[in-house]
């Protein structure tokens, strides 16, 4: 994002932390009102561009989205859509996908206020893992020629009676409008929900599964060097003989086999 972007994200943000008081339903609501929202701004050009248009006064805009979507939404989703809107954007694009990251913020503190946060970040991390082990399913959840329909229909068989309702709500958004690969949504997602209980992800790649006493290594040597808690995602991989590959961040730990052998060949070449 430019500057003037920036600026109205973290305006918008702190109207979502003063709407989000209360149980943790507000934030759920909220989370999936933003959505819904979102969804409108999709489908309608016209108004996606009148209210990210600077030439036109802040507050004109905000009580246009006030008579677009008062009594549509609840009052602390209206709240935090009329700061957004009120700001100045450097792109259309940037308003929305703000909103998008606030509604899955919002959802987020849900799960976290109501003692869940764990099992969604879970879940949505074996979910990434799924989709993207499975090159046919995720061709047909990014398919741009596919209704969203069909795309909620598929991951809500993927999910329904197996997962917690928030990680449905934010799966359906991001099969919906993704831009990116939708495994790598994934682990966006995941990644925030770490973020949300102010810890790093480590995504660790192994030759083989890991024991609970040796993740529990692991992410204890890896939080002495880092400073603060760690959640560690392990994905299998025979490849890479024995040993783990470790990312956080742009960080990379390789002590896998693999990784050994060649940084030896490039010693000898």
């Amino acid at each position: 994002m430019y500057a003037a972007s920036r600026e109205a994200s973290s305006r918008s943000r702190e109207a979502l932390r003063a709407a989000l008081t209360g149980s943790d339903s507000v934030a759920a609501t909220t989370g999936s009102e933003l959505f819904a929202v979102v969804a409108v701004l999709d489908d309608q050009r016209s108004l996606r561009v009148a209210l990210a248009d600077v030439s036109v006064p802040g507050a004109v805009r905000a009580e246009l989205s006030e008579r677009v979507f008062s009594g549509k939404v609840s009052a602390a989703t209206q709240a935090v859509l009329t700061t957004a809107v009120a700001q100045n954007w450097s792109r259309t694009a940037d308003l929305v996908d703000t909103l998008v990251l606030l509604g899955q913020e919002a959802l987020l503190e849900s799960a976290a206020d109501s003692g869940r946060i764990d099992a969604v970040e879970d879940e949505l991390f074996r979910l990434g893992r799924i989709i993207s082990d499975n090159p046919e399913l995720e061709q047909a959840l990014s398919d741009h020629a596919k209704p969203a329909e069909a795309k909620r229909e598929l991951i809500g068989r993927l999910l329904t009676g197996k997962s917690d309702t928030i990680t449905q709500t934010l799966a359906d958004q991001v099969v919906t409008r993704s831009k990116t690969g939708i495994g790598e949504a994934f682990d966006e997602l995941s990644d925030l929900a770490a973020a949300r209980r102010e810890q790093i992800v480590a995504h660790v790649r192994a030759a083989i599964a890991l024991t609970d006493q040796q993740r529990g290594h692991l992410a204890a040597s890896l939080q002495r060097i880092y400073g603060k808690p760690v959640t560690v995602h392990v994905q299998v991989d025979p490849s890479l003989l024995t040993g783990v590959v470790v990312h956080i961040g742009d960080d990379v730990i390789d002590g896998s086999a693999t990784g050994r052998l060649e940084r030896l060949r490039r010693a000898l070449a």
